[in-house]
């Protein structure tokens, strides 16, 4: 197997650039745990392991309980327990993660207008944007989820 790729030392600079854009979404002013459920639910979209499991550990360590977080990928048929707000996060990243394929429909558009305001909507796009750039980098490089890590350090003991 050939030798992953640390992007961070390679192109520190563009690993800084998206470090800046992921600092901006921190303090844009949405909720962290609605920009992590939409985190969780991109990563998932693109089956991206290094980033459903950072997410999942973030999820936890803000206190969401572990049934949601189990039932992020089948948010539908969740009813209530994810709120208004966060069923349109959650419609918007799905839909504009697989923009290729859904167009972003105009109903999904309309929804998410009900609920955010121009500015949360923007940012809120930047976010999912910005995940599923870093699930490419991620995905691409072979990064090594920590509950693996976790994993082989507990073997080798």
């Amino acid at each position: 197997m050939s030798k992953r790729l640390d992007y961070n030392q390679i192109a520190p600079l563009g690993a800084k650039a998206l470090g800046s854009v992921y600092g901006y979404v921190a303090q844009c002013g949405l909720s962290a745990e609605l920009v992590d459920l939409v985190y969780l639910r991109v990563s998932q979209i693109n089956n991206c392991a290094y980033c459903l499991d950072m997410h999942t550990r973030d999820l936890v360590k803000k206190g969401v309980a572990v049934g949601k977080i189990a039932l992020v990928q089948a948010w539908e048929e969740a009813g209530e327990l994810f709120s208004q707000t966060e069923r349109a996060a959650l419609a918007w990243a799905e839909s504009v993660t697989r923009v290729a394929e859904t167009g972003v429909p105009s109903g999904v558009y309309e929804t998410a207008r009900e609920v955010f305001d121009e500015k949360q909507l923007v940012d809120l796009t930047i976010a999912i944007s910005l995940m599923n750039a870093y699930n490419r980098m991620a995905i691409s490089f072979r990064n090594t989820p920590q509950a693996v890590v976790e994993h082989d350090r507990a073997r080798d003991r």
